[in-house]
């Protein structure tokens, strides 16, 4: 095994699932990611033999049929889907997302009723919180709920949905002035938002009355995975679905989801940045230029540690930070660092790693052309790098402030 990105510390467990996540990326996702990229076809037999590995569940306590591991654990699994095929990782990662809400905020009822059938990958999950209109601004939402009787009829246009079309449970964010006055909603507009657990039938077009989702978003990279948009006219919700029981905790939830997707988001731009990283060092020994390996080059072995560098450096953050949440301690700021490095430098060693490929890079036979497609979309998913440093730097200000 290569030397780059090592855990220290790990149980004989961890080590053990990371080597079996490994060899079913190695076998099953390599060799067909890029033909089934370029097709934009989702994975099905890749889904279903990491169903079968039981990674639907592994932060799922035990109690409900998971395997009851830490967010480091899965987050290790990511980066190893991830150097397979990113897509295949965001895939895991709105389901986990879901999972982990209602873990952590569901009422006992609700976790009674989801988490076995989402451990055994009978209900996949995805989550919504952006509009149309709205980019990082989650408190300018305009979807609601109005209540009626012991129903809620949800309104609105979402959009973003990764696993839009092929989950069967939607975590739906939307606003709910219910007990609050208009002034408070005015000055505290997140009080007013509420989380939505939106049961559906796969597929496009109208999945359950009042509930529609489109079709697919053309994209330029980040295929196979279905990006969708979710209309809802009139989608009547019971109250027993409202995450946590209560109103007004929406926003509050789903920025907790959102934390641990950080450090999901931060383990994919590792695995993605090790792939890039082992492209190059390959074809720079098997390019020849002026009678010897480019890797021989000076100018290319800079390069090469650079891009290693890069790949150690976001890897030790990204663990830090899964490790920090796992100890129960506040991570926002250590996710955030997390996120923000690792997307960066994930851009930058796909990019050297493409140019190392020279001409050959262009080309859609190699497969850096699709992490090249790929890697931009680390820039923009779980907040972009402009919000993860206004994260950063409000939590430093806050560890920093002068006294007196």
């Amino acid at each position: 095994m290569a030397r780059l990105a090592q855990t220290a510390g790990l149980t004989d467990i961890q080590r053990e699932i990371l080597s079996t996540v490994r060899d079913f990326v190695d076998k099953e996702i390599l060799p067909v990611a890029t033909e089934l990229e370029h097709r934009d076809e989702y994975p099905q037999a890749i889904v279903d033999g990491l169903k079968e590995l039981g990674l639907f569940g592994l932060m799922i306590p035990e109690e409900y049929g998971g395997l009851g591991e830490s967010l480091l654990t899965y987050a290790l699994c990511v980066e190893e889907i991830a150097r397979g095929w990113m897509s295949v990782s965001g895939i895991i990662n709105t389901h986990f997302i879901v999972a982990y809400l209602l873990k952590q905020h569901g009422t006992q009822e609700q976790r009674e009723y989801f988490l076995p059938r989402m451990a055994a990958g009978e209900v996949r999950g995805a989550f919504s919180m952006s509009e149309p209109a709205l980019g990082s601004d989650v408190s300018a939402i305009t979807s609601k709920a109005v209540k009626e009787g012991d129903d809620y009829l949800l309104t609105g246009q979402k959009m973003w949905l990764t696993n839009g079309g092929t989950s069967t449970l939607v975590a739906v964010l939307v606003k709910s002035d219910e007990g609050h006055t208009p002034a408070e909603v005015a000055a505290a507009p997140h009080r007013s938002m509420t989380t939505f657990l939106v049961e559906k039938e796969p597929g496009f077009g109208e999945v359950r009355p009042g509930l529609t989702i489109p079709g697919k978003i053309d994209k330029m990279g980040y295929k196979g995975v279905d990006t969708t948009e979710l209309i809802m006219d009139g989608l009547r919700v019971p109250a027993n679905r409202v995450l946590g029981g209560a109103t007004g905790r929406g926003f509050y939830q789903m920025m907790d989801g959102v934390e641990v997707g950080r450090v999901n988001v931060a383990a994919r731009g590792c695995g993605v940045a090790q792939r890039a990283f082992e492209l190059g060092v390959s074809y720079a020994q098997q390019r020849h230029t002026f009678g010897k390996q480019i890797a021989q080059h000076q100018a290319i072995q800079f390069k090469l540690a650079e891009m290693a560098t890069k790949v150690e450096a976001a890897h030790a953050m990204m663990v830090n930070a899964a490790r920090k949440k796992d100890s129960g301690e506040r991570n926002d700021l250590e996710a955030g660092m997390a996120k923000y490095l690792a997307s960066e430098y994930c851009k930058e060693v796909v990019e050297d790693a493409f140019r190392i490929h020279g001409g050959y890079g262009f080309s859609k036979e190699y497969e850096i052309e699709r992490l090249y497609r790929e890697a931009p979309m680390l820039l923009i998913g779980e907040g972009t790098a402009e919000i993860q440093k206004m994260i950063i730097g409000r939590r430093l200000l806050e560890e920093y402030r002068l006294q007196g």
